[in-house]
């Protein structure tokens, strides 16, 4: 036993919730973003400001009725799944050759999932980037056997896994998603406030709105959720912070106050209880909907992503005749629901708790 522990620290293999629940699921949100958002952003930009270059196919793949032909964005988008096993096999600190073999790895687990194929790629990559780890520079044939070793076992992961993980994701989707349309108060204060506070917390939103593909009004109140803990956190520690704790919060990520939520869990208090307002304000009231890809319903205000999923979703509704128009009541609400709102309740509750004592001068301090 004392063998084995020696060379998986060796092969620096380490089976704990910090490596496999927070910086694997970390890269796979940038994995998504970097493909899937990016490449749903350069679509819509394209088609919005009618940018040629950004809407012209670049390349068809097939010929005669089974040809798909892609622009910019959709290559991106197409990319989604060796993004994400690439993103975690760099998270896992994966050699060179058992990281780039991740790249069909990612591929297959993405398309064996269906729907719920993001979250199939982490699983799948984490094995797959494991086993590869464990055979690397063993042999002195290294360069044939850990690409062969870390191919096969992730595909053959996938073969068994990936649709079962992306069927039972799906499943779990489906049923957020009906329980908001039924119950949009209930639900809206429940899906608000636990993706709100997954956002702030040292693990990924959007990997979890992904791996759901929550959308409709799920989504929407995801969205409300996220945006009341960036925004609240940036406008209720303006005093401490000022504008560079404004913008690194508003726009970065609400996780920077996670040292200070350590110190003095009260602080969570005033954004969490915006998010518990406006989340049922966004299904019930304003009906927003995330109709644009499920990643940007667990991004807040980050650099504007949720804001942009919501806006192509409704750009997506209008080609489709879904909806008539994008009104300004819709501009109404987003802008209520993701900036005033969180804004204004954050600040509220704040000033309450600092003069009950429980939020304390110096509690919200960021070390920029």
């Amino acid at each position: 036993m004392e063998k084995l522990k020696k060379f998986l620290a060796r092969k620096d293999i380490v089976f704990t919730l910090q490596r496999y629940g927070i910086d694997a699921l970390g890269a796979m949100a940038q994995g998504l973003f970097c493909t899937l958002l990016v490449g749903t952003i350069l679509n819509t930009l394209g088609q919005q400001l009618g940018i040629g270059f950004l809407t012209r196919a670049i390349v068809t793949v097939g010929k005669g009725e089974g040809a798909v032909s892609y622009t910019i964005g959709g290559l991106a988008s197409a990319m989604v799944g060796p993004g994400i096993a690439v993103a975690i096999g760099f998270a896992l600190h994966c050699p060179s050759l058992v990281l780039f073999s991740l790249i069909p790895v990612g591929f297959a687990a993405n398309a064996m999932g269906g729907a719920g194929g993001p979250l199939s790629v982490y699983f799948v990559a984490i094995v797959a980037a494991e086993c590869g780890k464990l055979v690397s520079k063993e042999t002195r044939i290294d360069i044939l056997v850990t690409p062969i070793v870390t191919i096969l076992a992730g595909i053959g992961v996938a073969s068994l896994v990936a649709a079962p993980i992306g069927a039972a994701a799906s499943a779990v989707g489906d049923f957020v998603k009906w329980a908001t349309v039924l119950q949009p108060f209930f639900m809206g204060i429940l899906v608000s406030v636990v993706i709100g506070m997954a956002l702030t917390l040292p693990i990924s939103s959007a990997a979890i709105c992904a791996a759901l593909s929550l959308t409709g009004l799920a989504g929407g109140a995801a969205v409300a959720g996220c945006c009341a803990q960036m925004v609240g956190f940036a406008v209720m520690s303006f005093r401490e912070n000022r504008w560079g704790g404004l913008v690194a919060q508003g726009v970065g990520t609400s996780m920077l106050q996670m040292p200070n939520i350590v110190k003095n869990p009260r602080i969570w208090i005033p954004p969490t209880l915006a998010s518990a307002i406006t989340g049922p304000l966004a299904t019930c009231l304003f009906h927003l909907e995330m109709n644009g890809a499920a990643v940007s319903s667990g991004m807040g205000t980050c650099g504007f992503v949720g804001q942009i999923g919501v806006y192509t979703g409704w750009v997506a509704d209008v080609a489709s005749g879904a909806k008539a128009a994008v009104t300004a009541m819709d501009w109404v609400g987003m802008a209520l629901i993701c900036f005033v709102l969180p804004a204004a309740l954050s600040w509220l509750f704040c000033r309450i708790l600092r003069k009950w004592g429980w939020i304390r001068e110096g509690d919200l301090k960021l070390e920029l």
